[in-house]
């Protein structure tokens, strides 16, 4: 884990930030630093994008202001969170190497101008980035000033998919490894569909575009495919890394809105510490509410220990259609947020705003204007309350539910051919987390492989695919007490992208007493009425109860008088099941009678607590235009002042309170 001292070594939440020293001359970079210091940075990413300046042509390596800028900011008390280098190579590669350029699923080639212009299965790529990860591991694996190894960067932001030729060896390569033989690849895509039967490895391709639908278990595949090459490649720069050096090793994940491509499952556990990239996205309804899901996800990933957010804004960003500044006081919330849900140390991209490139008007620690700016003083005003958060560093986050998150589902659900595309997964499982947020309930968002023992209440949202093994932990949690609620398009095919057969929802069906046979999707701006006065869109299904009880049925639509919402005994617990995609009150007083939680929680509160050796801190995080008063009793760390019962949270303001003195309500 990366951490940070101050004082006889206590720890801190430690306020670091992403530094481009190449592209500002040398006589700013002590100014740079001075500020840093004035900031309170402690931790600097640099390297991430230094490729043609320590490579400027082959073979022949220069490091000469990587040297000085490490041991500036060595001399300075700034540890380094230290860049391969290897995200995006040099012009003089691809000039000499056009066939590691990615191609998309058209066949065509992308130019390099971009970043990460490199397929992910180039052996040639390979060789010359490893070559450089060598170089820098070599000469910076034993300096002090060394805190944590950056490898790449965001990796598959751009290139996770290539469909070039040596992409389609590397999938077969895949492929051999996973099916053995011919046969039972056959047999796990379908292929005796439109006559794709295959005889031979050699003639199976990427699902490049085709004139029809194509076979959606082999673009499953090639998902999956696609996020394990990539994690090699995480790999074997690690292993060079490891080689040198003893520091921690991570890369930066990308847990947002508009990034699918990686399975993040299936890298956390190569990692030393989870990071995680994150920007408000100001495309979705509620951009503050996936801000939470992402913190909460990034720490299912991390296992509830502590973890690093590598990258934020303190204000707009610059590849959204609108980039909206962040209003007074946003830039604090937004990142106490992050901290509430388990991040110990808390990054920006970037330091000093970029006067060129693609990003320069990507807001930055210190803007163009400088640091006569209201931004600045936020920025101090910022690094102020993070270190009287100090004891804070090291807690954890506790939970009693749940929600099923699978990017595996997420790829199957969303494929060509399914009955509405009008149903988004992420929007789902947003809808049911947003639900919980509103209510109160801090959830742990977890793998539908987790272990779900240490909860009470669960969430499963949309989950379109699911293995036989992930049905049955979910069902035993149920049966030994537990109680799920399943929203609908969930557990309807297997994991090669299987009907379950026998009715509708598939795998849970006996679990939620209930059986489904046709599915009724509406169109848009089309609204159905439930008789418990709760409204639909989207999605109805012709369903009946077996063993459940209806809890509410369609009074119009092309389904009156079919249950939209059932309850179930199953063995010790209770299985819910919303077979439609209830309004936002609706769901949540769904939620709120499954959890066993009340719905009067006030609206715009974010109410998250983190514990440690016995103390309790708990964050209040108002979103709302309103003063707001909760019931608690603590000192507020922030502010230092006392509260007995009560607490005032301002709009737009934050509260941390140490309850150890105080009761909980």
């Amino acid at each position: 884990m990366c951490t940070c001292t101050h004082g006889e070594g206590d720890p801190l939440i430690t306020l670091g930030c992403d530094y481009n020293p190449e592209q500002w001359p040398a006589e700013v970079w002590a100014e740079d630093v001075a500020l840093m210091r004035e900031a309170g940075i402690t931790l600097a990413a640099i390297n991430v994008f230094g490729w043609s300046e320590t490579e400027p042509r082959p073979g022949e390596y220069d490091f000469k202001n990587l040297d000085a800028i490490v041991e500036l900011l060595h001399e300075n008390g700034i540890r380094v969170n230290l860049g391969t280098g290897t995200a995006s190579p040099p012009p003089w590669l691809a000039t000499r190497h056009p066939e590691l350029l990615p191609m998309a699923a058209d066949g065509t080639r992308r130019y390099p101008g971009g970043r990460q212009g490199w397929c992910p299965s180039s052996p040639v790529f390979r060789s010359y980035a490893l070559r450089l990860v060598e170089q820098v591991a070599q000469r910076y694996g034993a300096h002090p000033a060394i805190a944590l190894w950056h490898v790449s960067n965001e990796l598959g932001c751009h290139n996770a998919l290539c469909y070039c030729d040596e992409s389609a060896s590397a999938f077969r390569r895949w492929l051999r490894a996973r099916y053995q033989t011919i046969d039972n690849l056959n047999t796990s895509w379908g292929t005796s569909f439109w006559s794709q039967r295959y005889g031979d490895w050699d003639e199976i391709l990427p699902p490049r575009a085709a004139l029809s639908l194509r076979n959606p278990a082999q673009m499953l595949d090639f998902r999956r495919f696609s996020s394990d090459e990539l994690l090699g490649w995480y790999h074997a720069e690690a292993a060079v890394l490891r080689g040198h050096s003893t520091v921690p090793v991570t890369t930066n994940f990308m847990v947002t809105a508009h990034i699918r491509d990686l399975d993040y499952w299936r890298w956390a556990p190569a990692m030393d510490v989870i990071a995680n990239d994150h920007y408000l996205d100001h495309r979705l309804g509620d951009p503050a509410a996936e801000l939470s899901f992402a913190a909460d996800l990034t720490r299912g990933l991390a296992g509830g220990k502590p973890w690093i957010l590598m990258e934020q804004s303190t204000g707009a960003v610059s590849w959204q259609p609108h980039n909206l500044a962040k209003q007074p006081g946003e830039m604090l919330r937004n990142t106490l947020t992050h901290v509430a849900r388990g991040a110990d140390t808390i990054c920006f991209f970037q330091w000093r705003a970029s006067t060129q490139g693609s990003e320069k008007f990507h807001s930055a620690l210190l803007p163009h204007a400088g640091a006569d700016t209201e931004q600045w003083r936020e920025v101090l005003e910022l690094s102020g309350a993070l270190g009287r958060l100090a004891e804070v560093a090291g807690s954890t986050v506790e939970a009693d539910a749940a929600v099923l998150f699978s990017w595996e589902s997420w790829w199957a659900a969303e494929q060509e051919g399914r009955p509405s595309t009008a149903v988004d997964y992420l929007a789902q499982v947003h809808a049911a987390y947003g639900g919980l947020r509103e209510l109160g309930v801090t959830a742990d968002v977890v793998s539908p492989d987790g272990d779900l023992d240490r909860y009470r209440f669960v969430v499963v949202p949309c989950l379109y695919l699911v293995s036989d093994e992930q049905a049955a932990r979910i069902e035993t949690f149920v049966e030994r007490g537990g109680t799920v609620l399943v929203t609908f398009f969930s557990g309807i095919a297997d994991q090669d992208d299987r009907i379950r057969l026998g009715g509708y929802p598939g795998a849970f069906r006996e679990l939620l007493g209930v059986s489904g046979e046709e599915f009724f999707p509406l169109l848009p701006a089309t609204t159905v009425t439930l008789d418990d006065g709760g409204t639909a869109t989207l999605w109805t299904e012709r369903l009946r109860t077996t063993t459940a009880q209806a809890k509410a049925s369609y009074v119009d639509g092309p389904l009156p008088g079919v249950p939209a919402i059932t309850r179930n005994r199953f063995g010790a617990g209770t299985a819910w099941y919303v077979a439609t995609n209830l309004d936002k009150t609706a769901l949540q007083r769904v939620l709120g009678e499954a959890a066993g939680v009340t719905t009067g929680h006030p609206g715009g509160l974010e109410v998250v607590r983190r514990h440690k050796s016995g103390k309790s801190y708990l964050f209040l995080l108002n979103h709302g235009a309103h003063e707001i008063e909760y019931p608690a009793t603590g000192t507020d760390l922030i502010s230092g002042e006392r509260a007995d019962g009560c607490v005032r949270v301002l709009p737009g303001g934050v509260r941390v309170l140490d309850e150890e003195q105080g009761e909980r309500p």
